[in-house]
């Protein structure tokens, strides 16, 4: 008998119970809001707008403390620029090349990056900054203490890290 279905199906609660924390306002968030502490993830950054009717140029991820090994996706017509403390990735910048490249307001698109997360449960925000040709969104926010997260005005993504015990799969 699976072990694993007890492990999939706290995960999928997690995550309709994360999607049903977010504000109804159009922000960055990630695809998947839980994942399993110890394992690789793909963090995909969805912008759904511009800054107003002005097309994103360039968006920015912090990688949260504790968050090994990052690895940006290539997007074709952006550059790609990362900052390292040590051996570690700290910030990875999206910068379209031409006008042409820029992410236009009406559009939305993803930002994807793979990394290993943390071995101990708990909540990691991922700070973006939205750099537009006119005026930037940055979505840093995080909630104090007892604060909830839809009362932010422009709130950092948000990766709720399960528990690994008895998560059953495996991790590379």
């Amino acid at each position: 008998m699976s072990h694993r279905l007890p492990a999939r199906a706290a995960l999928a609660c997690a995550v309709v119970a994360s999607l049903a924390s977010l504000p109804v306002r159009a922000h960055v968030g990630l695809e998947w809001p839980a994942a399993i502490a110890g394992t690789h993830y793909k963090a995909t950054f969805r912008i759904g707008h511009g800054c107003g009717d002005s097309p994103t140029r360039q968006v920015v991820v912090d990688i949260p403390a504790g968050v090994r090994g990052a690895r940006p996706m290539p997007r074709p017509g952006w550059n790609i620029a990362l900052e390292r403390s040590g051996t570690e990735v700290t910030r990875i910048t999206w910068t379209a090349r031409t006008a042409e490249d820029m992410l236009d307001s009406a559009h939305y698109d993803e930002f994807v990056l793979q990394a290993r997360l943390p071995d101990a449960a708990g909540t990691l925000y991922w700070p973006v900054r939205q750099v537009c040709v006119q005026g930037r969104l940055d979505w840093v926010q995080v909630p104090g203490a007892g604060q909830k997260p839809a009362s932010l005005a422009s709130p950092a993504p948000t990766l709720d890290v399960l528990p690994a015990e008895g998560a059953g799969g495996h991790s590379h």
